[in-house]
């Protein structure tokens, strides 16, 4: 968990269950609040101007929600929506400051996790500039490992549909299903049950 979930019911948090596909909040809402997904995943995404779902990331338990939108005071870029049912702890924005002037140590934390994942993305985003949709995917797999204790070959599951990857890289999902294979045979990743293992 990126803050501890106890010290944030100090703080007057909530837990909300929501349903798999419901959304937290829009695109183009004011960021109010401060949100962890204690159990379940969550997408970030939007539609392009032809309707095409762009998916911008995937969160998974322990993390926290588009936290660096409380920092600044532009609305939300992206929907949040759930891909499985969730359970979402939050608290209100001046309570979340509160809790980061009390707490250097987690205000630390925070920092040091926004960094990261800052990191992460622009190294996604160089991968998606490939024309090679292995490089695209290998920058997805890296992205997701990242968060991961599964640092050895073949041990981390990519726990994204083949549609997910496709939405994440601007590739086609034959082109991905056709990719995946050829990596497969490469040594890259395993296929075990039609499952990804990097």
């Amino acid at each position: 968990m990126l803050i501890d979930n106890h010290l944030l019911q100090l703080y007057g948090a909530e837990t909300t269950l929501f349903k798999s596909h419901e959304t937290i909040f829009h695109e183009g809402d004011t960021p109010k609040r401060y949100y962890q997904i204690i159990a379940g995943r969550v997408k970030l995404n939007h539609y392009d101007e032809d309707g095409k779902e762009i998916i911008q990331s995937i969160l998974f338990s322990g993390q926290s929600v588009c936290e660096l939108l409380l920092f600044i005071t532009e609305k939300y870029p992206v929907n949040a929506v759930t891909l499985t049912p969730c359970e979402i702890i939050t608290i209100p924005k001046d309570n979340f400051f509160k809790l980061l002037a009390d707490h250097p140590n987690v205000s630390a934390d925070i920092n040091k996790f926004l960094s990261e994942r800052l990191y992460q993305k622009f190294v996604m985003m160089q991968h998606n500039l490939s024309l090679k949709p292995e490089v695209r995917l290998l920058g997805v797999f890296d992205y997701f490992k990242s968060y991961s204790n599964n640092k050895e070959k073949y041990s981390f599951e990519v726990n994204l549909t083949r549609k997910q990857m496709a939405s994440i890289t601007g590739l086609r999902i034959e082109t991905v299903i056709r990719t995946i294979k050829k990596m497969e045979s490469d040594g890259v990743l395993k296929l075990m049950k039609s499952k990804i293992f990097y």
